[in-house]
């Protein structure tokens, strides 16, 4: 099933991905407290392929906000996006449902991942350098 997902003025075609808020719906709270759930988990995934240059990280942290997570993502040297992501399970896999295609423009080629448990301790989805 693809699902729209409206970024930045454009809708993003993402296979699998169901938003978890109705659409147009505000995010009041930061994701700060989002990690404390008893069904949080953590995502750590690194991204291959044509995703520097392309958006990748502002559309992940996109993403990443509308669905309440919290954690960051950067590039990194070796050509590669890494992102730490904590919050209910569903909602991480919407993220790397996302992740797995990436925004126009990008050309992921393989998407390495391991699930965790949450320790609570990051803050607001940010783009780091």
């Amino acid at each position: 099933m693809i699902r729209g997902l409206k970024l930045g003025g454009r809708t993003e075609r993402v296979k699998g991905f169901m938003p978890a808020r109705a659409p147009g719906a505000r995010i009041d709270k930061p994701a700060e407290n989002m990690t404390s759930s008893s069904d949080s988990r953590r995502l750590h995934a690194f991204v291959s392929g044509r995703v520097q240059g392309v958006f990748f990280r502002a559309r992940t942290c996109e993403v990443a906000t509308r669905l309440g997570l919290a954690g960051w993502v950067r590039n990194l040297p070796d050509g590669r996006v890494e992102l730490l992501a904590e919050g209910p399970g569903e909602a991480l896999e919407q993220l790397l449902a996302f992740c797995r295609v990436g925004p126009a423009g990008a050309r992921v080629d393989d998407v390495n991942v391991a699930f965790g448990v949450a320790s609570g301790g990051l803050g607001a989805f940010e783009v780091r350098g």
